[in-house]
């Protein structure tokens, strides 16, 4: 087996197990910030790393350690995301050159440390320096042995994170963090013995009320982005970044810096990014809305709150189907503008759902017919929300609690989507004229609310067109979701965030076919 292989083999292992555990790590989410998304972040980050390394064609350690450590650090969400990068890249140095797994972690402990301007204990800094000194100290082991090990002992450091943190011991948990290390150690102990599926941790215990009930960031924006250019200097940048808000991170090389910082003014963090280079990957979350989210999805998870509703979303996307699950989707049908599905795999998935009751989001105009009918044939009571876009659904989604009945939800959820506008930037496949406006094959069509308002050959200029028919009345929140292969928003999002100062922007990568934005207004 080549070493391209074998890296490839250990890196899936690793994301094997933080899917696996990437909800019970996101419940234990309470440092630096209640937001509950820990482990979709780690995973997120992780997935980078495999995708990288699955198209990579590296022929020796350097390339392949150069090729982990840029998509590392180019897939980076949130703090620990971040953190986790370094710690790929202090592994990834040490191992192009040798063997020792020690060295290895050593390395990585140093360079996450390195990367963190107030290092605190009791995070996943404390577990992956515990981590270190553990293969340091280990007897001359093979190597899935000493990885065996190694995860005992970060399960024991990560116990011991409660008594280190004051956060941790109020609440009742463990760090999020360093528990998510130590599922990705579980992943390459597993890879490097040749087991398939990956061991799963023992299951976490139930959490208290304390731990549900979290202060939110005194920040809203979790802000995070690269900047490319030459002669990147992080130093000069940090302390003008740090005065726009706190958990600031800037990591990388003269030639991609990862920027990560909590703050009321994104759009300040992102300008001070173009003075120095080209931003890219930007990604400005609502921390406030997600503790929100959390502490919804835990209370119905307690004792007695188990959830009387289900909700079942038709999304095409493989970010969109994230973003469902992470709102409290019990069940994802696939689906798109031109694969529609039928009433018999709708019914499928309301059967296979926990609840007594369904609300049903199609999420497309031409699934609703499909998911009436599904609703008047299903064993349980079913609602469905006539949304026509995934937008849409997601605003609906927002207002969804599980300890409602189907029809409180329904109506809660209409009730979201009253003021909402939607838009659509498509891909023309012939010429046409489309509500009296002219398109050509290959150009991009803006439409609003299902109404062709704009085309055009630059992707930039149609969408600004169509933000500006989304914002020609007063409006809170502007997502946008982009598309598989869209252009990047990075200036789009720059100059929104200079004329609409006030505005909150919720930007994801939904990975949509056929549609390289999908956006609503409320």
């Amino acid at each position: 087996m080549s070493e391209l292989e074998t890296v490839r083999g250990l890196a899936h292992g690793a994301l094997e197990a933080l899917e696996q555990s990437r909800e019970r790590i996101d419940d234990l989410n309470v440092y630096p910030v209640p937001d509950g998304d820990t482990g979709t972040n780690l995973t997120l980050t992780a997935r980078g790393v495999v995708e990288a390394l699955d198209a990579s064609t590296a022929a020796d350690r350097q390339a392949l350690a150069r090729e982990a450590t840029r998509a590392a650090l180019m897939s980076a969400r949130g703090n620990s995301g971040v953190i986790l990068s370094q710690i790929v890249r202090g592994a990834a140095e040490a191992l192009a050159g040798s063997n020792d797994l020690a060295l290895a972690f050593r390395g990585a402990s140093d360079a996450a440390y390195a990367a963190v301007r107030k290092p605190v204990e009791g995070t996943m800094l404390t577990v992956i320096r515990s981590l270190a000194d553990a293969a340091e100290a280990a007897p001359a082991l093979e190597p899935a042995e000493l990885l065996a090990l190694l995860v005992e002992r970060g399960e024991e450091a990560v116990a011991q994170t409660q008594d280190q943190l004051d956060v941790l011991r109020e609440a009742g948990v463990v760090d999020a963090g360093g528990a998510g290390l130590v599922e990705l150690v579980r992943g390459l102990a597993a890879a490097a013995a040749g087991k398939e599926p990956v061991p799963r941790a023992a299951p976490a215990p139930r959490l208290s009320l304390d731990a549900v009930h979290q202060e939110p960031s005194r920040y809203r924006y979790c802000t995070t982005f690269v900047v490319e250019g030459e002669g990147l200097d992080a130093a000069a940048l940090e302390p003008q970044l740090n005065r726009l808000g706190d958990s600031l991170l800037v990591v990388g090389d003269p030639s991609a810096l990862k920027v990560h910082v909590h703050t009321d003014d994104p759009g300040a963090a992102l300008s001070l990014g173009t003075r120095v280079g080209t931003i890219e990957g930007v990604e400005i979350n609502d921390m406030h809305r997600q503790t929100e989210e959390r502490e919804e999805r835990l209370l119905a998870a307690l004792p007695g709150g188990a959830s009387r509703s289900a909700v079942v979303a038709v999304v095409a996307g493989e970010g969109n189907r994230r973003l469902f699950e992470d709102l409290g989707a019990e069940r994802i049908v696939e689906g798109g503008q031109t694969m529609n599905p039928s009433t018999a795999v709708l019914l499928e998935a309301i059967d296979s759902t926990a609840a007594d009751e369904v609300v049903l989001l199609p999420n497309n105009a031409n699934v609703v017919l499909a998911a009436e009918q599904a609703a008047r044939v299903a064993g349980k009571p079913v609602q469905v929300v006539p949304t026509e876009s995934i937008p849409a659904g997601l605003a609906a989604l927002v207002a969804f609690l599980g300890e409602r009945s189907a029809e409180e939800n329904a109506a809660a959820m209409r009730e979201a989507l009253d003021g909402l506008v939607t838009g659509e930037l498509a891909l023309a496949s012939r010429d046409a004229s489309i509500d009296g406006v002219p398109v050509h094959e290959g150009e991009f069509l803006a439409l609003l609310d299902g109404d062709a308002v704009a085309a055009g050959a630059g992707f930039d200029e149609v969408a600004r067109a169509l933000i500006e028919r989304l914002l020609a009345e007063p409006r809170d929140v502007l997502t946008l979701l982009r598309g598989e292969g869209a252009p990047s928003l990075n200036g789009l999002l720059e100059e929104l965030a200079k004329q609409y100062p006030e505005l909150e922007l919720d930007v994801h990568e939904g990975g949509q076919p056929h549609y390289p934005l999908l956006l609503s207004a409320e």
